[in-house]
């Protein structure tokens, strides 16, 4: 365990309980501002894989934005296998405020510390390759962190999908039924908070920190926020920042990624065992009785006691739940969508709680690696 995880639970304990009190301790830092009202220079992240799809639209969002002050992009980019890095080198070429760096590990944590190393200004926004900025956002983070004093600032992770799949998922993306709740996906008021979806951060606190922990190939801002937290800064949401998200384009390419995330929240519990919350167990609770029901069903039909048999229940009960909660969410929404939504909340629900109840291979076999380092191309 590293230097910043040591330092001073209490003060991580004292963030979640009483979070006014690092937000009180931020307000009194200087803002990002320069003294003499100059716009800080911002340096936006954004690791790359397999993006040719959307690439060109994340890149837009953020050149189009009306920042005043200078503004870089830096594109840490994996071994992707198809046209993502053609799309990227002709965009660097195109445009002097954007450059490239290499990620061959091919994991996001060792994209954003590839990027970070490269990046030259105090003020870091983090983007994905299939995210696009609202109109102000660097802006408004900008602001956000002078006026709060916060360390991180980010805002609502707004799912948009185009096709009839991807509509049904980012309404489950964007309601209680299918992530539990959290404020960077259905709203809400602004505030301090345990974690904000991608985030804008002060560089130095980065610095201090050692940047992203490239244990966890997912779930690494969450663990970042906890570590802001514990160093007794604050984390700041508001639903003033939106990013549109494109969800995932079918059912399987879904599973994978809810199991991996699954996995990878669950290595974060194994960490900080304080943070396993009720939202983080619900899935797994629901795995356990869907697949321990489901097993004495079949018991029963094959020849074992028939009281084995009302096993099915919960199995059956289950079914009723999302189907009824994806008839009460899919209001608005294309025929086809609806009649995605049980399937699509049902995967995400399932594949979480069995990656959270497996975990990720050789995960306590690894250490932690929060240093970065990285160069322009």
């Amino acid at each position: 365990m590293n230097a910043a995880e040591n330092a001073d639970m209490n003060a991580a304990e004292n963030a979640e309980t009483d979070p006014d009190r690092n937000a009180a301790t931020d307000a009194a830092r200087p803002g990002p501002a320069a003294s003499d009202g100059a716009w800080p220079a911002v340096s936006v992240i954004m690791p790359v894989l397999n993006e040719e799809r959307h690439l060109a639209e994340a890149v837009s969002g953020v050149m189009a934005q009306d920042y005043p002050g200078e503004v870089e992009l830096v594109l840490a980019l994996g071994p992707s296998t198809d046209r993502t890095e053609r799309i990227a080198h002709d965009i660097a070429a195109a445009d002097p405020r954007v450059r490239t760096v290499r990620n061959p590990a091919a994991r996001t944590p060792a994209g954003l510390n590839a990027a970070l190393g490269a990046a030259s200004h105090p003020i870091i926004v983090r983007v994905d390759g299939h995210g696009v900025l609202s109109d102000g956002y660097v802006r408004t983070a900008v602001e956000t962190l002078e006026r709060t004093g916060a360390a991180n600032v980010g805002g609502i992770m707004h799912a948009e999908g185009q096709t009839d799949f991807e509509r049904a998922v980012a309404r489950a993306y964007t309601s209680r039924a299918g992530l539990g709740g959290g404020r960077f996906h259905v709203g809400g008021g602004a505030g301090p908070a345990d974690t904000v979806y991608l985030g804008s951060f002060r560089r130095d606190v980065l610095d201090t920190l050692g940047g992203f922990d490239e244990h966890f190939q997912r779930a690494q801002d969450w663990e970042l926020n906890h570590r802001i937290r514990a160093a007794g800064h604050t984390v700041w949401f508001t639903p003033e920042l939106t990013v549109s998200y494109r969800p995932r384009p079918d059912l399987r390419s879904l599973a994978r990624q809810f199991l991996t995330t699954g996995q990878w929240r669950r290595e974060v519990v194994r960490r900080y065992p304080d943070t396993a919350g009720v939202r983080y167990l619900a899935a797994p609770v629901v795995t356990v009785a869907v697949a321990g029901g489901t097993v004495t069903g079949l018991a029963a039909a094959l020849g074992a006691p028939a009281w084995l048999a009302l096993g099915w229940l919960a199995p059956a009960g289950y079914a009723a739940g999302v189907l009824a909660a994806g008839l009460a969410v899919g209001r608005g929404l294309p025929v086809r969508s609806r009649a995605w939504l049980p399937p699509v909340l049902a995967t995400m629900h399932l594949t979480w709680g069995v990656g959270f109840l497996t975990g990720p291979r050789g995960a306590k076999r690894r250490p932690a690696r929060i240093r970065w380092q990285g160069a322009a191309e």
